[in-house]
């Protein structure tokens, strides 16, 4: 049995233990409730962005707005990748009009920008749209997919 991994929850961001063989069964919170790796993007904020960065599974950040076409078109392919990374990297989104403060200290010039955070660090930055098998092959590259 491997050691587990500390995983934060999307809801309330409390840190769960979470064995990697069980990283598929749904693993709920022990604090909320709520499912730990939903298969889905969550919402990133100032307030849950510190909270989020912690844990074990890689973090891609998906920052956009909702005025920007480009990014509108790529939600659904970012949703996709959630599902089809589910277990391995957890992602999230980050409205910069909404969080213009962590926006600008994340150096964001241009949206959609992707950001692939490992153990807390930026490890991967990507600025643009991608389809679905590039984005997975950029985060493959990345040691993700």
């Amino acid at each position: 049995m491997s050691d587990p991994l500390l995983i934060p929850c999307p809801s309330c961001a409390g840190l769960n233990r979470i064995p990697a063989e069980r990283l598929g069964d749904t693993p709920r919170c022990g604090r909320c409730k709520s499912e730990v790796l939903s298969g889905t993007p969550f919402e990133l904020t100032q307030a849950s962005f510190a909270a989020q960065l912690k844990g074990d599974l890689p973090l891609l950040v998906d920052v956009w707005a909702d005025w920007c076409g480009p990014c509108k078109s790529f939600a659904p392919t970012f949703a996709q990748a959630a599902a089809q990374l589910r277990g391995r990297c957890r992602l999230g989104k980050l409205d910069s009009e909404a969080n213009p403060q962590l926006a600008g200290q994340l150096g964001i010039r241009s949206i959609p920008s992707l950001i692939l955070f490992r153990g807390g660090v930026e490890v991967g930055r990507q600025s643009g749209a991608l389809p679905l098998p590039q984005l997975l092959g950029w985060l493959r590259g990345q040691g993700v997919a």
